[in-house]
């Protein structure tokens, strides 16, 4: 299974290619898209990025993993969270969303096993 191009962003929005959904923050994987809402690890944009915001798509056996912090990167990623990455032996990129999605469809190309999780306003 490959993991699926981001197919467009702009402010808010999301899409995702092979998907009707239009997301507002979204997680990716090897096969799959999901809306990615943060009521339900009760994430914030400080302290951020959460371990177990990532666990479902770790556990999608990605190789790589990564995380669009916002137009403004106003989402923080705090070093513990980039530790549970590494530990579980997954690369993890932070970047500015647009940096991200870039990055993320180019190694999804690439037929990387990447995932990803990307906030798309602030």
């Amino acid at each position: 299974m490959s993991s699926p191009e981001i197919a467009s962003l702009s402010w808010g929005q999301m899409k995702v290619k092979g998907c009707s959904t239009t997301y507002k923050d979204c997680k990716v994987w090897p096969g799959g898209s999901r809306t990615w809402d943060w009521r339900e690890t009760g994430t914030n944009h400080s302290p951020g990025v959460q371990p177990a915001d990532l666990e479902e798509v770790v556990k999608k056996g990605v190789k790589t993993l990564v995380i669009g912090r916002g137009m403004s990167e106003a989402l923080q990623v705090p070093p513990s969270t980039v530790d549970y990455l590494k530990k579980n032996g997954i690369d993890v990129l932070v970047l500015q969303t647009e940096k991200a999605v870039e990055e993320y469809n180019a190694l999804a190309a690439q037929g990387v096993k990447v995932g990803g999780v990307f906030h798309s306003t602030c």
